[in-house]
């Protein structure tokens, strides 16, 4: 248990049914043991990706006053820059030193949702880089139909539908993010990392990690193992939505990044999160008698609404002026 496992998804891309049925039993073995694993083999080709971190690189590297035109606390749906100690994961630790840009599904000011003024509903809130919005717009759904073939690749063995989570994904409202981490001489003190002790919010997260290190897994034992980049892939893990909708037989795991020493290190996680509307419940194969539902039902929107709230002070004062 000290170094997570390696997956080939190629044959998730082809006709090959035993080849498929091999791969999915692979990723579920993965995530009951440790709700991380790596993937290899997918379709996110390496130009894109060094494309997508030239463009977080010098979007970063903009002074705070243009990044701050695009303030994520400024905003209601949760999209555009979030400054550095923004956030706070671990709330036994000082707020994180990180910046961020996060981005969603573009919904435009009349879509019905955003005239509602639903929650995490509205346009993305691009920074004015040339290229930077088709971009990110077009990696953005790429990256949601490799997370969906994933969670289809999770159907099996949880018991449901092909379709199930495809159903589920349609106008979601999953998030891409950039993240720069400086390094880690520049904390407010020893005591703050780059990102605290957490686990996701959602249903499965897909991270592109650079160079730099730093990720930290904490295994069942309760030791905390080095992630480190492995050329070619992308870091999966699940989240606390995933845990509830199959009963925690599948871990949402504590992970979190030490800063490191003397260089800046980028990251591009995605956040697969479904419909706002959809009911997040324990899946009927998930319960028997010995095994009831640990958690209430919830929406989506709801749950992560609740989770924002104790990460982003921000989003406290907001619900605090309602």
């Amino acid at each position: 248990m000290n170094s997570l496992p390696i997956i080939d998804i190629t044959a998730l891309y082809s006709d090959d049914p035993i080849a498929w049925q091999s791969v999915a039993t692979q990723i579920d073995r993965a995530c009951r043991e440790w709700g991380f694993f790596y993937i290899k083999g997918h379709p996110i080709g390496t130009s894109r990706i060094e494309s997508v971190l030239d463009h977080a690189r010098r979007f970063f590297a903009r002074p705070v006053a243009e990044k701050l035109k695009i303030d994520i606390t400024q905003t209601r749906h949760h999209r555009g820059y979030g400054a550095i100690a923004t956030e706070q994961l671990d709330p036994s630790k000082p707020s994180d030193l990180k910046e961020t840009f996060d981005m969603g599904l573009h919904l435009p000011a009349s879509h019905p949702d955003v005239l509602a003024e639903k929650p995490l509903r509205g346009p993305n809130r691009h920074p004015a880089m040339p290229g930077w919005e088709a971009l990110m717009e077009q990696h953005y759904l790429d990256m949601q139909a490799l997370a969906q073939t994933l969670l289809r690749a999770m159907t099996l063995s949880l018991n449901i539908e092909r379709d199930f989570f495809d159903q589920r994904f349609k106008d979601p409202v999953s998030v891409l993010r950039m993240i720069h981490y400086p390094p880690r001489h520049t904390a407010s003190s020893a005591e703050q990392q780059g990102a605290g002790a957490h686990t996701d919010y959602g249903c499965i997260t897909l991270l592109y990690q650079d160079g730099a290190g730093g990720l930290q897994v904490r295994n069942v034992n309760g030791k905390w193992i080095d992630a480190p980049p492995i050329e070619g892939t992308f870091v999966v893990n699940l989240g606390d939505m995933m845990a509830r909708w199959s009963n925690d037989r599948y871990l949402s795991t504590p992970h979190r990044v030490i800063s490191p020493l003397g260089v800046d290190r980028y990251s591009m996680p995605f956040f697969a999160e479904p419909h706002p509307d959809t009911r997040i419940e324990c899946l009927p194969g998930c319960q028997d008698a010995r095994h009831p539902a640990k958690y209430p039902a919830t929406t989506c929107a709801e749950f992560l609404l609740s989770r924002f709230a104790d990460t982003y002070a921000y989003r406290r004062e907001q619900e605090a002026a309602e």
